[in-house]
């Protein structure tokens, strides 16, 4: 009967099997489920079991010649699991994969400059990750960038030896670049203005900088003082996240805050310098603003800025509640360290969010201000749904147990929490509430306290972060 099916029809089969176990499996079925898996398959991944890596790989692409995605990782790899890809793959895979679009490399360790001056010949190429290839350098980006003009998406995670930066310069004019990831390759922060025109199609930035680099260039004075005045063409940015970057008032990366006109998501994590102003600016133009994460460096961590206005407080949270009426989910975080930032955001900060834009998730990690006021607040919180809470030591049971009084609360996670304990999760015990409820290393709750206080349940206790 399998026989008679049409090809269309089993086509559509193969491609709702989306594990690549089953598709395997079926493609040994027969002889026709063999050739048509062939002809329909567009995506591979594969890695340490490539071996021979250069011959398995050729055999692959023989078989699969319709292939659009590829993901070789050799995360865990070890030389007693054979030889790694080398340039000589990536030549075989720019010969044999005409359709290729889309590739992954991860801990590809053996990759130098001239594997990616093999790739320059796949022109379809639109979507380049590379993660941790130290090999790798700015030159072999820049022969990359020249030869596939249609790339739109490039992800560049711990390339250690990416620091010459004419491939930006080059994307720049192209044109053509709407997503970008740069974490951790040892670039400062004014680079980022040689992608030029190009920022105007920019709808994704990801900027990490490693923390010790930044702390460094802090103490010399060095990032802060030589930024230059720039005009960044940004109104098209969706998304934007800033990790350990350092924000100097009116230049750089604070001119992406404030020209972001269409942003719908910002995450900035351990950025230095970041004002008031800023968010406030932020808000004002980004009215289409859905998701907020912030978290904010301590008092304490860089002992050099201490003099300067550069901390937040609820003068942002409040023009971001006045203004962003899409806003949907809500991340605040405080560094890790002894002393709580008590300058920042206060308890009326954050409730002003609640209280003004439809939140429907709020995540609150070392808040010290968040207490059993604020627990009683969220029972008036209408359109929340999701609700976690890491390390908020100032919530006890008693704010706990209006848990059950959040008019849509479907999901509840506790993380590191010492104020409360299974007599908290007494009124939830039986009523069903809650779809899920999570409990990770809070040392007066047992896994025994949370049976019957929701419908799915997850527990874990591991005590060492206290010690």
């Amino acid at each position: 009967m399998m026989d008679e099916l049409p090809d269309q029809l089993v086509w559509d089969i193969l491609s709702r099997i989306k594990k690549t176990n089953d598709r395997n499996s079926l493609s040994l079925a027969c002889k026709r489920f063999h050739e048509l898996d062939n002809d329909q398959r567009q995506s591979i991944r594969v890695g340490c079991g490539l071996d021979p890596a250069n011959e398995a790989l050729t055999s692959l692409c023989n078989r699969f010649q319709n292939l659009a995605k590829v993901e070789i990782t050799y995360s865990g790899w070890m030389s007693k699991l054979g030889k790694q890809l080398d340039d000589h793959g990536l030549l075989i895979l720019s010969s044999c994969c005409p359709s290729l679009t889309d590739l992954t490399l991860s801990y590809c360790t053996f990759i130098t400059d001239v594997g990616l001056r093999y790739l320059a010949s796949c022109s379809k190429l639109s979507a380049l990750k590379l993660n941790f290839t130290p090999r790798i350098t700015g030159c072999g980006i820049l022969s990359l960038v020249v030869g596939c003009r249609n790339l739109t998406l490039l992800h560049l995670i711990r390339c250690l030896n990416v620091t010459s930066v004419e491939w930006l310069e080059y994307l720049g004019k192209l044109e053509t670049l709407e997503d970008l990831s740069i974490k951790n390759c040892r670039a400062i922060e004014g680079d980022l203005v040689k992608l030029g025109l190009g920022w105007q199609n920019l709808k994704r930035l990801q900027f990490e900088v490693d923390a010790n680099y930044r702390y460094m260039k802090v103490y010399d004075r060095l990032a802060v003082d030589r930024w230059q005045k720039q005009c960044i063409p940004c109104e098209n940015m969706l998304e934007l996240s800033l990790v350990n970057c350092i924000i100097s008032p009116g230049r750089g990366l604070a001119c992406v805050l404030g020209k972001c006109k269409n942003l719908e998501k910002i995450h900035l994590d351990m950025c230095v310098g970041v004002r008031d102003s800023d968010i406030i600016g932020l808000a004002q133009r980004s009215s289409n603003l859905r998701f907020i994460s912030l978290r904010v460096p301590s008092d304490f961590s860089l002992p050099l800025l201490m003099n300067n206005a550069l901390r937040l407080t609820d003068e942002s949270l409040k023009a971001v509640a006045q203004n962003c009426s899409m806003l949907e989910s809500v991340r605040i975080s405080f560094s890790d360290g002894d002393f709580p930032s008590f300058s920042s955001f206060s308890l009326s900060g954050i409730l002003s969010l609640i209280k003004m834009c439809p939140v429907r998730e709020l995540a609150l990690d070392h808040v010290y201000s968040f207490n059993d006021v604020g627990m009683e607040a969220l029972c008036s919180a209408q359109f929340l749904e999701i609700l976690e809470l890491v390390r908020c030591q100032e919530i006890s049971d008693e704010g706990l147990q209006l848990v059950g009084q959040f008019p849509q609360l479907r999901i509840l996670r506790l993380s590191k929490c010492l104020g409360i304990s299974d007599d908290g999760l007494k009124p939830l015990v039986g009523s069903y509430k809650l779809e899920s409820l999570a409990v990770e290393d809070c040392p007066q709750i047992s896994e025994r306290g949370l049976q019957g206080a929701a419908k799915s349940i997850s527990f874990r206790q591991d005590l060492s972060w206290m010690y």
